[in-house]
């Protein structure tokens, strides 16, 4: 019953980020509506989507990996080892063991079903106050460097902020973005894109 109680409370916190998502990217100003105009931002004629804050675009159509609910395996699995963590942080069956957090194109919304997965470690933090995480925000490489850090830790906000409504310490979290700097795949289509737009949970031991 309980973890029924925090998955509503962040079904809802989740809506509600999406609902303010725009005001607040476009509260900083690398991430307002005049970018999409910049050199910054690929060319949709180039990349086929648009890379500015505010689109929608056509990442949001069709089923993909993120429509499918399946975050338990493959690319959206662990993103490795942690210090000083228990066993179901190493069992697939565990919403533990995923520490990595995926997002849309141009986007810091956090996607439905990666709630389970927040939930799961804001409760972890919660029951081990002594725990610290840090909050890697990262995106895919289209776009300018400033503008990525920024859509990175825009990202990273996003987690924290769930994260917080459920009681986690401010303490217990550090914000950082790397934009596009360290990506998780090297490839220059869509499926690698899909891998480096993401927030990892890396724990830093007690």
């Amino acid at each position: 019953m309980k973890l029924n109680k925090t998955l509503l409370a962040l079904t809802i916190s989740a809506l509600m980020l999406s609902a303010c998502g725009d005001t607040e990217e476009k509260d900083t100003s690398l991430l307002d509506g005049s970018m999409e105009n910049t050199s910054g931002i690929n060319d949709a004629s180039t990349s086929g989507l648009n890379n500015g804050s505010g689109f929608s675009g056509s990442e949001m159509g069709g089923s993909g990996a993120y429509g499918s609910g399946a975050y338990g395996s493959g690319a959206y699995g662990s993103s490795g080892g942690a210090n000083n963590l228990g066993p179901e942080f190493s069992d697939p069956s565990s919403p533990l063991s995923k520490r990595t957090i995926y997002f849309m194109l141009d986007s810091s919304q956090v996607q439905q079903d990666f709630v389970p997965i927040i939930a799961a470690h804001s409760q972890y933090l919660l029951a081990n106050p002594s725990q610290h995480v840090i909050l890697e925000g990262h995106t895919d490489e289209r776009g300018s460097r400033e503008y990525n850090i920024a859509l990175g830790e825009q990202r990273a906000k996003s987690v924290a902020n769930m994260m917080k409504i459920q009681g986690v310490s401010d303490s217990q979290l550090e914000i950082v973005s790397y934009g596009e700097e360290k990506p998780a795949a090297f490839g220059n289509d869509e499926a690698s894109w899909e891998q480096n737009r993401r927030v990892v949970i890396e724990y830093q031991g007690k």
